[in-house]
């Protein structure tokens, strides 16, 4: 089978595409033809070992669909130690979702592993409630634009996409957002406060420094942020990414609460997973919940595609052919 390999850490050049051994089904597993693999944020910083790296040579990718070969379904598979840039994967089968016809492949690996982050940041970890003033940073991304399609249709109002260019903002509106924000303005936290009528009752953050900071001065009285993740320094080029920390007494003086949310609890939580899944394909059914295309490239395209989303000139998901080389 053809693969993009990962041989050593580093830039997108580091991934290179080879033919290897088909994997092994352990007990538990079943091999699965791969149609579509997707790329998120996770494997550039895999791929410059910035987080959890993995043993080398690697395949990264942890979402794909295909087609089951021990029965024929078309399943989605998550595959918690990479895999998915490659024609077949061995998949664990309490990590897998069989697909309704309704749901097409691209839109299937477009809303499993983000859809169900964004879902978890604004359900499971935030607790939303109808009325509420939603907030979402990077808002055209993966996880973004879900996480503002599902406070939509949660009942959240006003919803606030925060989004780096003019044209992504653009987008944000045509999807329904409320309001739409510059990350980079100086009084972001003011902003969020004028746009939600006195301040954000649930925030969404994937980018942690200098953002999650305006968003936390942003919030309302009994505000939560939730966080499910951050931007390395050394890739967004700022000292205002990263983790930020947060003091008790910040909490206590604006009665505000902070939690964070990780996409591993949900798949080690076989009924969660499949609730989940289910309600997100359901929402999709009914027009409410669309994964953005960005692009979908050949394996000798999976470098630039890697590239792309480190200069955040990308909106929504990226995918691989894997049945494609050029």
């Amino acid at each position: 089978m053809k693969a993009v390999v990962m041989r050593r850490t580093g830039g997108p050049e580091v991934l290179a595409v080879e033919e290897l051994p088909e994997p092994l089904a352990a007990a538990g597993q079943s091999l699965v033809d791969v149609r579509l693999a997707g790329v998120n944020y996770d494997d550039l910083e895999r791929r410059s070992g910035q987080y959890q790296p993995l043993a080398l040579p690697a395949v990264l990718g942890v979402d794909a669909v295909g087609v089951r070969r021990s029965d024929g379904c078309r399943v989605a598979v998550l595959l918690r130690e990479g895999g998915g840039y490659a024609q077949v994967v061995a998949a664990e089968d309490r990590y897998t979702v069989e697909l309704p016809d309704h749901l097409s492949d691209d839109q299937a690996v477009g809303l499993l592993e983000q859809g169900s982050t964004a879902y978890g940041a604004l359900i499971l970890a935030g607790r939303l409630r109808s009325g509420e003033a939603v907030g979402v940073s990077a808002a055209a991304g993966g996880v973004g634009h879900l996480a503002i399609q599902l406070a939509l249709a949660y009942g959240a109002h006003p919803v606030i996409g925060l989004a780096s260019s003019v044209g992504k903002r653009a987008r944000l509106r045509d999807l329904g957002a409320h309001h739409v924000l510059d990350p980079a303005a100086d009084d972001l936290g003011e902003q969020l406060r004028d746009a939600s009528g006195g301040g954000v009752g649930l925030f969404v953050d994937s980018v942690g420094g200098g953002l999650a900071r305006a968003a936390l001065d942003g919030l309302a009285p009994f505000g939560r942020l939730v966080t499910v993740g951050w931007r390395a320094a050394a890739d967004g080029g700022s000292d205002q990414y990263g983790p930020v920390r947060v003091s008790t007494d910040d909490l206590i003086e604006r009665s505000i609460g902070c939690a964070g949310f990780w996409m591993r609890h949900v798949v080690e939580n076989r009924t969660l997973l499949a609730g989940m899944a289910a309600e997100l394909f359901d929402l999709a059914k009914r027009g409410q919940l669309v994964a953005w295309i960005d692009r979908t490239v050949a394996l000798a395209g999976v470098g630039d595609a890697h590239a792309a989303m480190a200069a955040r000139t990308t909106s929504g998901k990226i995918l691989i052919d894997v049945n494609r080389e050029h």
